[in-house]
């Protein structure tokens, strides 16, 4: 009775914002029905032996199991001194643990079924016991993969940036999207899942099936979900940061030193800002086949349809990716973690304006660590025609999505907002505007964030001239609406509240 009255309390504070009950529906219906073409496109374009309709099947565990690791990761970090309470005051460790991965288990289970509506009305499916079922093993292993990060990185823009790198490996660079017997992706959490879900034998799994090896990873997975948890609860002790008004020049150095202080205190955060955009890069390059795909450019003031090898491309259209996913993180988390820490400042005398270009700085210098590392990795892969320009490209769109990830925290919150914060740029880089899926834009996509950054970039890596004129002016606009909006908003939300 005492675990059936947590998972109810767990569940209706994850209730409490109805945004993230819209967006656990939201997002599977987003990847099954619009992204899940362009994934099909890509595993054919990579090599995938699965087919089509293999990887479209598939995207309902992706969704799930994204959804299902985040919201765990949140349902575990988030409430690691008051679980510690609950546990000092008597009730059982196991109980408690026990409470908070059912409600991690029923999230994943509406987001399962979401996901496997849209698949239904979308395809159809062939074997519905079987997709389901991998369906929900997919929640479940990312369900615990989300609950041990939670359990041992505080810090929200590391652990969900390990949960996003986990996913986009295990997704890209797993056996329906690339070849199915790689021996270097057999240790992807949902390999067997994914391979037994679609019926695409292993023949690699030995004397175990893949079913077998499947239900070992879900149930290896949750166990150890469950130990980590419980062994690592602890006490966090407050922060204190002080800071002494005067002058703006003082007030700007002072504020600025500081958000540069607290990201010292978080080194993996450097880490991953490097680490994360290198595996991708280099991955991409080694993974993906010789061919030919045409590819729409600007020249000479005309567009002209080039046939370029994507094996050739393919790294230096990765980076934007990764440029633009972690610098939306960087700027989600870097704003709205010190929010109520700058409404005090306000209130002691911080001016407003100081304190917004102060936090501004910290974000543009984490999304300029991400767009150096990703240059660098890149030009081991791939030389640019002009280098200038693209690089000058991926330094724009780096700030534009992290000015974007700056307005996502304090409108969807923190659950909801990392949901947000990964779907505006997979749809819009990933899908909308990669050259690796169409010839050019989609329409739709030419109205997103990313397009005329985009196109800059896609200008200075494969042609010899200068020639988006009109993409510079919208990637500039794009930069200003979102900083005026930026403005506004932390105007907002830093002015001290009155009684």
């Amino acid at each position: 009775m005492t675990t059936a009255l947590f998972v109810r309390r767990f569940l209706a504070d994850y209730a409490r914002n109805p945004v993230n009950l819209l967006v656990l529906l939201l997002i599977p219906v987003v990847l099954v029905v619009v992204a899940a073409p362009s994934l099909a496109d890509a595993a054919q374009l990579l090599g995938g032996a699965s087919g089509g309709p293999a990887v479209e099947t598939l995207t309902a565990g992706w969704a799930a199991g994204f959804l299902a690791g985040v919201a765990m990761y949140f349902q575990i970090s988030a409430a690691q001194d008051v679980d510690r309470r609950l546990v000092i005051s008597g009730l059982p460790a196991a109980r408690l643990v026990t409470a908070r991965l059912l409600t991690g288990l029923t999230l994943a289970a509406v987001a399962s079924a979401a996901a496997l509506v849209a698949l239904a009305l979308r395809t159809g499916i062939d074997t519905p016991a079987r997709v389901a079922a991998g369906t929900l093993m997919f929640a479940a292993i990312y369900l615990a993969i989300g609950a041990i990060v939670g359990a041992a990185v505080r810090n929200p823009v590391n652990g969900t940036v390990l949960i996003l790198f986990v996913w986009i490996l295990d997704v890209f660079f797993g056996p329906t999207l690339t070849a199915p017997d790689r021996a270097a992706t057999r240790g992807l959490p949902t390999h067997f899942v994914s391979l037994w879900m679609v019926d695409l034998p292993s023949r690699h799994g030995g004397r175990i099936s893949d079913l077998g090896w499947a239900l070992i990873w879900t149930v290896g997975a949750v166990a150890a979900a469950f130990t980590v948890v419980a062994a690592t609860t602890r006490v966090a002790q407050a922060r204190r940061w002080h800071a002494t008004p005067g002058s703006v020049a003082d007030q700007l150095v002072g504020a600025t030193g500081m958000g540069l202080r607290d990201w010292r205190r978080n080194p993996v955060l450097a880490v991953l800002l490097v680490v994360v955009p290198a595996v991708f890069i280099w991955l991409s390059d080694a993974i993906t086949p010789r061919g030919h795909t045409p590819v729409v450019l600007a020249e000479n003031g005309r567009r002209v349809t080039e046939m370029l090898d994507p094996a050739h491309i393919h790294a230096g259209t990765m980076a934007p990716i990764a440029i633009a996913s972690l610098a939306t993180l960087a700027g989600l988390f870097l704003v709205l973690d010190i929010r109520t820490g700058d409404q005090r400042l306000a209130l002691a005398g911080l001016r407003t304006g100081v304190l917004l270009a102060a936090r501004l700085t910290v974000v543009a210098l984490a999304a300029l660590v991400a767009t150096a590392a990703s240059l660098a990795v890149t030009a081991t892969v791939f030389d640019a025609h002009q280098r200038g320009l693209y690089a000058a490209a991926n330094t724009l769109l780096a700030l534009t999505y992290g000015l974007l990830g700056v307005l996502i925290g304090p409108l969807f919150g923190r659950v909801s907002g990392v949901f947000i914060a990964f779907l505006i740029p997979f749809l819009d880089i990933g899908i909308g505007q990669s050259p690796m899926l169409r010839a050019e834009p989609a329409t739709w996509a030419q109205y997103l964030p990313g397009y005329g950054s985009t196109r800059l970039v896609m200008d200075g890596a494969l042609t010899a001239s200068f020639d988006e004129i009109g993409a510079l002016i919208i990637a500039l606009a794009w930069f200003a609406a979102l900083l005026v909006a930026a403005i506004l908003l932390f105007r907002r939300t830093t002015r001290p509240a009155t009684s």
